[in-house]
């Protein structure tokens, strides 16, 4: 181990120097050049675009050698969708209007598939919410007139055909579910961390447009039986047994098979203001920084033990400095992040594995798929810090990636970083994730003009880089009432509950509930428990009615004027309406005592109505929600 981290300081040390070296003798990217940059990115992008359009589509991906279609994941013109909101960044109405338009009425899950739950999950459900988001709003400048939630009908029916794939007794998924006919009983039990913690995002915003929990209840659930199978150090290893919770493969990393799973923690409380994920987060971030990582390196070690198993750098890792800048750790972001460029100056590309120990390209691991990872990071350090050395780290792997990866019909896999010999296949999160973020790379030096930048909502990046929005809808779930100002009012608030288990049938409604409401009506978003006392205080939730900039939080409604007297029993019980959940604040002052009761699969710890709530009901109660750290 002691030999392991000479070399690694070792190698460090010469390529910190060859990047500061380069650094040094090229020249700065300049604001102009940036605008020619960024140009030449969005050419780039409808180079490839334009061939899985007219040579592809609708199958799955381009074959950009042979300029031939290819289906890789269900068959549903999967490169098509996970382009969506690339398009609409880039401003491109007319296409995304069309493309919108083509999906709503020719897409169809009801097919004869056995579909991968991860992938289908980042690239398929990610890219339908996304653009549906963009699409049915017209605070992003790209409403499509026509459009009618297709793709939010379209997201859901996705979705609970992937439902069968979480009945496990861990909660964790299996790896695969046939779309027409559930899990086959022959599929294999072990699936990988990352495949089974990375649904969080997508999941929990289809809850919350639906009004539907279940989706976020079963992916949080997964997260926990993770978590909760962790060693006694804190780490997770790469692969499990969704039955017997026992891990087949031991190996912890930053890396393959475990990746997003980090990241999903981090940003399910970004987007949601979960604080059980950020808890989860820094506890295994924490621990990731103690046993995994030597300085600028990572290396994989035995999760019990954190015994060294591989001094390997693996291009998945390249996602981790990016992470870092959302966390708020930049230093460590800047020095790996140095570190990791150092392989794509030496080969033009980032091989799939690197071995620190041998200072050479893995065996069997010499392409480069164009993955995104650094990339991204590169364009969060560059926010960060608007540091110059980052605008010319895009400019070199731009240049790269037009030299050695374009080929007829678009961008080609690279089989060997040391020959740059291409092969015939384009994934298609080179245009949802590669192109996208070296162009707001470049926009953000030109002076940004992109939705992100500009536009009402902060986004969270889903690991598939479809934009998520920060939208009241979806973030302050818990709080809609309060935040428009909509109460419900009662000193004896009756609540009548009428509760039937999860539905076997996906077309059965999951969870039915009531409770009798005086004042203004509140359809509430999350599911009660099983029974609920008599109490009293302020029902908050979403309330319906309201006007399309007061639902997205452009518009203020006044609050509802604390004098309104309460309602006689006959009146209140003739406002008895379905309920998914209720959070009951008892008064309005600073800091209210708060009750929330919801029936989410991992059992959350019960707040005591008596007692103060967490920080987070606390600011929640008040509508001041701190979703940074």
């Amino acid at each position: 181990m002691r030999m392991v981290v000479i070399l690694m300081v070792i190698l460090l040390v010469i390529y910190s120097d060859e990047f500061f070296i380069c650094k040094s003798v090229s020249e700065s990217v300049t604001h102009e050049e940036a605008k020619l940059l960024r140009d030449e990115v969005r050419e780039m992008f409808y180079h490839a675009f334009d061939g899985y359009m007219e040579h592809a589509f609708p199958r799955d991906e381009l074959k950009p050698l042979s300029c031939e279609g290819e289906d890789t994941l269900g068959g549903y013109a999967l490169t098509l969708i996970d382009s969506l909101d690339t398009l609409a960044l880039l401003g491109d109405r007319e296409r995304f209007t069309t493309s919108v338009e083509w999906i709503g009425k020719n897409l169809r899950f009801d097919i004869n598939k056995t579909i991968s739950v991860f992938e289908t999950t980042i690239r398929i459900l990610g890219g339908l919410l996304s653009a549906h988001l963009i699409a049915s709003d017209y605070n992003t400048g790209m409403r499509v007139p026509s459009y009618d939630d297709e793709l939010l009908y379209l997201a859901e029916d996705l979705a609970r055909r992937m439902l069968p794939a979480f009945d496990t007794p861990t909660g964790i998924p299996f790896g695969s579910v046939n779309l027409m006919h559930g899990v086959d009983p022959n599929e294999s039990k072990i699936t990988s961390t990352a495949g089974g913690g990375t649904l969080t995002l997508e999941f929990g915003v289809l809850s919350r447009l639906t009004n539907d929990p279940i989706f976020e209840q079963v992916t949080k659930n997964a997260v926990m039986g993770i978590w909760a199978r962790r060693s006694k150090i804190n780490l997770v290893g790469a692969h499990i047994d969704v039955f017997s919770g026992e891990w087949t493969q031991k190996d912890a990393g930053i890396g393959t098979s475990i990746d997003s799973f980090y990241e999903y923690l981090l940003k399910a409380y970004l987007l949601f203001g979960d604080e059980e994920y950020l808890f989860i987060f820094q506890e295994a971030y924490r621990a990731a920084m103690h046993y995994l990582y030597n300085d600028p390196w990572y290396v994989e070690v035995n999760m019990n033990s954190a015994a060294l198993v591989w001094p390997l750098f693996n291009s998945l890792q390249a996602f981790w400095p990016g992470l870092q800048v959302l966390a708020g750790d930049i230093d460590p972001a800047i020095r790996t992040h140095a570190a990791f460029f150092s392989v794509w100056k030496r080969y033009g590309f980032t091989p799939e594995g690197f071995n620190l120990a041998t200072l050479s390209v893995q065996r069997g691991q010499k392409s480069y798929p164009l993955r995104p990872e650094l990339i991204e990071s590169t364009y969060w350090l560059y926010k960060a810090t608007r540091d110059p050395r980052y605008l010319n780290a895009g400019r070199d792997m731009l240049a790269s990636l037009q030299s050695g990866a374009r080929c007829t019909c678009g961008y080609c896999h690279i089989s060997d970083v040391e020959f740059h010999t291409q092969e015939d296949h384009m994934e298609s999160f080179f245009l949802a994730e590669t192109v996208k973020y070296l162009w707001l790379l470049f926009d953000l030096a030109a002076g940004p003009d992109n939705l992100i930048e500009n536009g009402p909502y902060k986004y969270i990046f889903s690991t598939e880089g479809h934009l998520l929005p920060a939208t009241p809808q979806i973030s302050l779930v818990r709080e809609h009432c309060l935040y428009f100002g909509a109460f419900c009012r009662s000193s004896d608030l009756r609540l009548e509950t009428n509760i039937s288990g999860i539905a076997k049938d996906p077309g059965e409604a999951n969870r039915t509930g009531s409770y009798s409401c005086p004042g203004p009506t509140c359809s509430l978003s999350r599911f009660v428990p099983q029974s609920l006392p008599s109490i009293s205080g302020l029902v908050k939730g979403f309330c319906p009615g309201l006007t399309h900039g007061q639902r997205f939080g452009i518009q203020y409604v006044d609050l509802v004027d604390a004098t309104i007297r309460d309602e006689s029993p006959t009146q209140r019980s003739a406002n008895v309406v379905q309920s998914h959940s209720v959070v009951l604040v008892s008064n309005q002052s600073a800091e209210p005592s708060t009750l929330e009761q919801s029936d989410q699969v991992d059992h959350d710890k019960d707040q005591e109505s008596s007692g103060q709530g967490p920080k987070v009901a606390q600011e929640e109660a008040t509508g001041e929600v701190n979703r940074t750290i």
